[in-house]
């Protein structure tokens, strides 16, 4: 009897569904340093999962979710970046 890796499993902010967390983006809020978009899933601070649903990236701006998420108040220049990242800058 083989034993089944258990696949972890996240929440996105935006659309509070649970999905596979390799599936999504990382949003990282470092003790010392400015919020960023952590792409190996392995740095350190306070993270928040967003889906790669384009819906889910406008309502993060739109509601400036991770202000809630993180309690504190983020920079439009962080919500343009993840905005960029993910639907290009074009």
């Amino acid at each position: 009897m083989t034993k089944q890796k258990k696949i972890p499993l996240r929440m996105c902010i935006a659309c509070r569904e649970l999905k596979e967390k390799r599936e999504m983006l990382r949003i990282v809020k470092p003790a010392d340093s400015d919020i960023f978009i952590d792409f190996s899933s392995k740095a350190s601070g306070r993270g928040a999962y967003i889906c790669n649903n384009p819906e889910c990236i406008k309502k993060l701006k739109k509601q400036k979710l991770l202000n809630k998420v993180f309690s504190c108040a983020v920079d439009d220049k962080v919500y343009t970046a993840i905005e960029e990242e993910y639907f290009g800058k074009g």
